[in-house]
This record gives C-alpha cells, structure tokens and sequence, in this order.
C-alpha cells in the first residue's frame, strides 16, 4: 500500500434512511507526493476516508506499473 493520509469534510451528514456524503482529500506520501479528491457516499466519515485511501492506492499503483 502507498503510504498517504486524507482528510474528510461533510458534505451531507449520514442519517437514519440513507448515507451521507463526503469530500476525501487523499495525498501521498514522497516520493509518491500525488494529490487526489474524491466525493464519497458512506454511512460514517471513517468509512469514506478508508475508501478515499483505498481508491488513492489503486489509482496511484495502476499509474505507477504504467510509468515503471
């Protein structure tokens, strides 16, 4: 996994009937410094960050085997 941090803003709390909706900022780690923002639908803000961190490194990696 590359190693990246996120940060989460609420865009539309979750509630009972449905998830919310939040921005994930995700940004790697040097000498993989590449910066990605994704919109995610999920019922908690730690449930979109691990998606946000996950989608990252299957973005990130797919680029990388390209490049490499």
């Amino acid at each position: 996994m590359i190693p990246c941090s996120a940060i989460v803003d609420v865009i539309r709390e979750p509630s009972l009937i449905g998830m919310g909706a939040f921005k994930v900022e995700v940004w790697g780690k040097e000498p993989h410094d590449y910066v990605r923002v994704y919109t995610i639908n999920a019922a908690s803000d730690t449930l979109a960050a691990q998606e946000g961190l996950r989608r990252f490194d299957e973005e990130i990696s797919l680029l990388l085997s390209k490049e490499g």
